[in-house]
């Protein structure tokens, strides 16, 4: 059994089954099919590992495989899953008490969010009394990138994984002319909350309002949602403590979602 064999079937550092969600997310994020040889470049994975765990997919109908164009993209097995989880909406009907709580607790207005490719999903939105009427709503989509939500995510994702959703200028949105326009720029705002910095924005979404964000990580570390809170710029907010009932809530949520 050779070396690329191996990690596709039992890798020690990277099990098949994170390569193979790798593909799927990967392949979620592309405005259509992508040749084998793009995926393994961009997830770093051996050609000979892509290849096996697309033959897998393919069989189970998550991918379909273009052969004259020699190209890869979802199947329909993919698209079930994404009725499956619209019916149930299990993130919302867990995080929805706790959002309810967290604006109690606060006094402003809170969401929870998911990805959707290179968008934040708004799954719950609860609106405290006499704030202001904000963007986000259930079911609203908004560019992760000048979300305090989508940047608690990206902040928690692998930086291969990010390059992959932003690979360019042409890959960011803009709402008010504030907010990261290249990679670089990116790349620096998530290393500084990495090193222990909050995700916030600051008008990037509407003007004169204020937004701080935490990730909801699943088991294995991986960002299944995100909490924030939304404010209004001119009623000041001590983030520091926004900070801890954010950590608090999200600790809830993730110990409702595994039992545990």
């Amino acid at each position: 059994m050779t070396e690329d064999s191996g990690s596709a079937t039992a890798g020690p550092q990277v099990p098949a089954a994170d390569q193979t969600l790798a593909i799927l997310s990967f392949l979620s994020n592309q405005r259509g099919p992508v040749a084998a040889s793009t995926i393994a470049t961009q997830l770093g994975i051996p050609r000979s590992t892509i290849y096996h765990l697309l033959a897998t997919l393919l069989e189970r109908r998550f991918v379909v495989h273009l052969r004259g164009e020699r190209r890869w993209g979802l199947g329909t097995a993919a698209f079930e899953l994404a009725g499956g989880y619209a019916r149930q909406e299990p993130l919302a009907r867990v995080g929805h008490q706790v959002v309810a709580d967290l604006v109690d607790q606060v006094g402003e207005s809170a969401h929870l969010a998911v990805m959707s490719g290179r968008d934040v999903l708004y799954i719950v939105d609860e609106r405290a009394r006499r704030r202001p009427v904000l963007v986000a709503d259930v079911g609203v989509r908004l560019p992760a990138h000048l979300t305090a939500s989508g940047r608690a995510m990206l902040a928690a994702m692998p930086q291969k994984q990010v390059r992959a959703l932003y690979p360019d200028v042409s890959s960011f949105a803009d709402r008010t002319g504030r907010g990261p326009r290249s990679p670089r720029e990116l790349r620096g705002l998530l290393d500084a909350i990495r090193g222990g910095g909050l995700a916030s924005e600051n008008g990037e979404v509407s003007v004169g309002m204020r937004s701080v964000g935490m990730p909801v990580l699943d088991h294995a570390g991986w960002p299944a949602a995100a909490l924030a809170v939304t404010w209004s710029e001119e009623r000041p907010q001590d983030e520091g403590w926004l900070r801890t009932v954010l950590e608090v809530a999200a600790g809830e949520i993730r110990r409702r979602i595994h039992g545990r």
